[in-house]
């Protein structure tokens, strides 16, 4: 199949969704520009700030939108290119997009508050205590696999005749007798000098309030600098020092101010994701406008079934962020909805059309690998035979990344393989300390829920930030990607559908029309039970991990109580 038909009929799917969905969901929440945002009400400069649509939606993109997109695609691929795209297309216009934007309008409704606090109105404290137990999990899954991909990837290796350049012009390994570019250690010094200058960004832009444009252009000069040193002097890490290394600045960024840098490395990333998709979708134009067509084939249930299990629910689950996102919700719920200026239109418009928006990139992620990257070498890279070799579903990517740029513009495939990697790192590392910052919001949160009088230990940012680290290197450590990903994925689905099932039931409680909500709030909440039993008979028990074992088998009992709290809030709402 042409990749610009592709292109084109996504593009035309998602906008009828915009135009013709999203106005319906409007509708029922009765937004028509009349309500007046917690951001202009409350307005109190620090957390409720009114903030431009552009901005905003800036905002709310760059802060949903890191690796998951790109790695689950990259993954699921193996199931072929057509249950992949379909996925992402209908799931984001009915599932992801509504997710988002219900949980914004509902948010934005009660003053701003979080998922986890209406879910308490809504359910009562024990809503609110599974809430905050889903998030706990989800959020520890995430930096686990994130952790163990960004370490993986940041030690990779390729052989170099799959770039087409001199030896000279790039540093190489010899194993085995196989010449090998340590494309990861290119990324790795790149990453390194990107977060060392992010201090110096974060004092120009916060401190000094430095001209944007100005401040963009050095952290443009910063990324194209920071390569060109990692093509001179790469620096070569094994895996489980990364690992180690990235643990500890992890545990250091959870407590240092944002400005210094979470938010500048976050505003020099986002030019290296916004190019990511700019060069995706260039590249495919130029490319299909020549014939050019997907090379993944379109259908392949079978192998699929081999390597991940089967399509269904294990599809669902594995493109976790590309069709529908948990984490969004939190998103939303935490800081977006406390900025919006205009319930009409900037509602729609950040919620409904940032999902949107990553759809786009998902689907520019299936053509780029599909593309640019052969096949079975998509397989060897992200399934491989050899137990002794990790997966590396970022370096199949920035592969594809580097196949596409090549064919469509001439740039050497190791420049787009850095970039595709570069695109990746930046967002996940960015993911794993604002995550684990999160998680230790939540569990200051679970300690005052569960003692009367909070231990002082417990208090304290350091415990829980340790105790989110610590456990985060252990199930790292013990746990290769595939694994930790279809747990992550199922929490991740989980709190996706209770999100769901919450705004349903606040709608009910209004007198709303809510099956538009409930109906995939319950295809996701059987889907991800489906995949939590698949998963914890097919792989954790035979394997004898007990470690993910326990937290798949928490995951169903915590599942077991939401079952039980909608059915009763149900019923209770339909005899009323």
């Amino acid at each position: 199949m042409n990749i610009l038909a592709i292109l084109i009929i996504s593009v035309v799917i998602l906008y009828l969704g915009y135009r013709l969905y999203a106005p319906y969901i409007e509708k029922l929440f009765d937004v028509d520009g009349s309500h007046v945002t917690p951001a202009v009400e409350i307005n109190d400069g620090v957390d409720y700030v009114p903030t431009r649509r552009f901005v905003i939606f800036g905002h709310h993109f760059a802060s949903i939108a890191g690796g998951g997109p790109i790695i689950g695609p990259t993954v699921a691929l193996i199931f072929g290119f057509l249950p992949v795209w379909l996925w992402i297309v209908v799931g984001t216009i009915f599932f992801g997009a509504v997710h988002d934007f219900t949980a914004l309008l509902a948010s934005i409704r009660e003053k701003g508050r979080s998922i986890a606090e209406i879910a308490e109105k809504t359910f009562g404290r024990t809503g609110f205590l599974l809430f905050i137990s889903f998030t706990v999990i989800m959020l520890l899954m995430v930096t686990s696999v994130f952790l163990t991909l960004t370490t993986t990837a940041l030690s990779s290796k390729y052989p170099l005749e799959h770039f087409g350049v001199a030896t000279t012009q790039i540093q190489t390994i010899v194993e085995d007798g196989i010449t090998y570019a340590v494309v990861g250690g290119i990324a790795s010094t790149s990453v390194i000098i990107i977060t060392c200058c992010a201090p110096l960004l974060g004092f120009l832009l916060y401190k000094k309030e430095a001209n944007t444009l100005a401040v963009s252009a050095l952290a443009l000069v910063i990324c194209a600098v920071s390569i060109e040193v990692g093509l001179a002097y790469p620096i070569k890490i094994d895996s489980t020092i990364w690992m180690t290394i990235l643990s500890l600045y992890t545990l250091l960024a959870a407590g240092i101010p944002v400005w210094l840098v979470l938010q500048p490395r976050d505003f020099t990333n986002s030019f290296l994701l916004y190019g990511g998709i700019i060069g995706m979708l260039a590249g495919t134009v130029v490319l299909g406008a020549g014939g050019a067509t997907i090379n993944a084939p379109l259908s392949n249930i079978s192998s699929g079934n081999i390597h991940l299990g089967y399509v269904w629910p294990i599809l669902f689950i594995t493109v976790a962020c590309g069709a529908i996102s948990g984490f969004h919700a939190l998103v939303a719920g935490g800081t977006t909805a406390k900025q919006i200026s205009k319930e009409k239109p900037d509602a729609r418009v950040v919620g409904y059309g940032g999902m949107l928006l990553e759809a786009l990139l998902a689907i520019g992620v299936v053509i780029a690998v599909g593309y640019g990257l052969q096949f079975e070498k998509l397989e060897s890279i992200v399934f491989p035979v050899d137990p002794a070799v990790k997966s590396n579903p970022i370096l199949a990517f920035a592969l594809g990344m580097g196949g596409l740029l090549y064919n469509s513009f001439g740039l050497p495939i190791i420049y787009g393989a850095v970039f595709g990697i570069l695109m990746v790192e930046g967002f996940v590392v960015t993911t794993l300390d604002t995550a684990v910052r999160l998680n230790r919001y939540l569990l200051e949160e679970l300690w005052r829920m569960l003692f009367k009088n909070v231990p002082k230990i417990l208090r304290t940012y350091l415990f829980n930030s340790f105790l989110c680290v610590a456990l985060m290197f252990i199930l790292a450590y013990f746990n290769a990607f595939k694994q930790l990903w279809a747990l992550f994925g199922s929490a991740n689905q989980l709190l996706a559908a209770l999100t769901l099932i919450t705004v349903s039931m606040w709608l009910l409680k209004r007198g709303k029309k809510h099956l538009f909500a409930l109906i995939p709030g319950i295809f996701m909440f059987i889907t991800t039970i489906a995949s939590l039993v698949v998963i914890l008979t097919k792989e954790y028990l035979p394997k004898k991990n007990y470690m993910l074992a326990t937290g798949d088998i928490l995951l169903m009992l915590l599942s077991l109580g939401v079952a039980v709290l909608v059915i009763k809030s149900y019923r209770a709402r339909t005899r009323v």
